[in-house]
């Protein structure tokens, strides 16, 4: 297969994902969050890793990676509902969860290359 039909299906398949999550918050935020949470764009990146190079050793690479940057994205989920929680208007909240959250990732990575 072509690179821009493959192109067009990986892009598809995640455009998919995303489309169906947010339908699925309409009707259960259990379910949404569920299915949100699982590590589908990490599966998805980690299985065309692999489809793309035949090595194991870049897919775990790749994987210890996401691991050490799952921590960071935590701190999102923690600010977003407390800045919300306290008043604070959606899009400043958003964008300052966004802010530290970067802060977060940013402070992770200088460490995790020193």
């Amino acid at each position: 297969m072509s690179t821009l039909p493959l192109l067009a299906l990986r892009v598809g398949l995640v455009a998919l994902v995303i489309v169906a999550s947010a339908e699925l918050s309409k009707r259960s935020n259990a379910a949404a969050a569920i299915l949100i949470s699982l590590p589908l764009t990490s599966i998805l990146a980690l299985t065309l890793r692999y489809w793309d190079t035949r090595d194991a050793a870049a897919v775990s690479a790749l994987s210890t990676e996401i691991l050490w940057m799952v921590i960071p994205s935590l701190v999102f989920f923690v600010a977003l509902p407390a800045l919300l929680s306290r008043g604070l208007n959606f899009w400043v909240s958003l964008a300052a969860s966004c802010a530290v959250t970067a802060i977060a990732y940013s402070t992770t990575v200088y460490y995790r290359s020193a």
